[in-house]
């Protein structure tokens, strides 16, 4: 029940999921996750799809640039661009939502930091699922969560942000949305796994956005 139009924006692939019972005036960008370096529409599909149908939304998924080969700020910018297309589109700011997992996830947080010291149109609501909010590797699940992770392996995420980061620092707000003044953000949904490597990477951002007043 779902159309998927896969379309060039730019430099970016992109693909529209648009389901038979829609809204055609709503619409959500949606960033895979694959900590930087792996990841695009395909393996996202599924999930994509599901979100489509359940919401009611057309969802906009993209290819955004991959590091090694493209670090920071590829990703970054084609996020922006993707958000900006869908204002193009005549999509008003208060009918985007944007969602992400993982690396994507927090590509989100960072967008929306980009957007507010930007002065660009924020959207309604973002949603992260295990978003990937601190490249430092300060957060203690990194370690007492290491056995039980069904997904990631905590061994290989510096490498991933190494490559990300590049030149960078790893706690650029930018990089890593945990460390930038959130104050500002519009409402959020961050859904993480008690057994997650990541789980820290959610709690600790929610506690600082309720701290910066954000409706997380």
């Amino acid at each position: 029940n779902v159309e998927v139009l896969h379309f060039k924006m730019n430099h970016i692939g992109a693909a529209w999921f648009t389901p038979s019972l829609g809204n055609s005036q709503r619409a959500m960008l949606f960033l895979h996750g694959g900590g930087y370096a792996t990841g695009s529409i395909n393996t996202a599909k599924s999930l994509v799809a599901k979100l489509a149908v359940e919401t009611g939304i057309n969802i906009l998924a993209i290819n955004y640039r991959l590091a090694p080969e493209q670090p920071f700020p590829a990703a970054l910018e084609d996020a922006v661009a993707a958000y900006e297309y869908l204002l193009q589109q005549d999509y008003l700011p208060q009918n985007i939502s944007i969602a992400g997992s993982s690396a994507g996830g927090g590509l989100v947080l960072a967008t929306l930091l980009y957007l507010k010291d930007n002065n660009l149109p924020m959207p309604a609501a973002a949603v992260c699922l295990s978003p990937w909010t601190d490249l430092t590797g300060s957060g203690s699940s990194l370690k007492t969560n290491v056995v039980k992770d069904p997904v990631l392996i905590a061994r290989f995420m510096p490498q991933w942000a190494a490559r990300y980061a590049t030149n960078q620092p790893l706690s650029h707000p930018y990089i890593s949305p945990l460390f930038g003044n959130l104050q500002g953000l519009p409402p959020l949904l961050l859904q993480v796994g008690t057994h997650e490597i990541l789980l820290d990477d959610s709690v600790r951002f929610a506690e600082t956005a309720r701290n910066h007043g954000v409706d997380v």
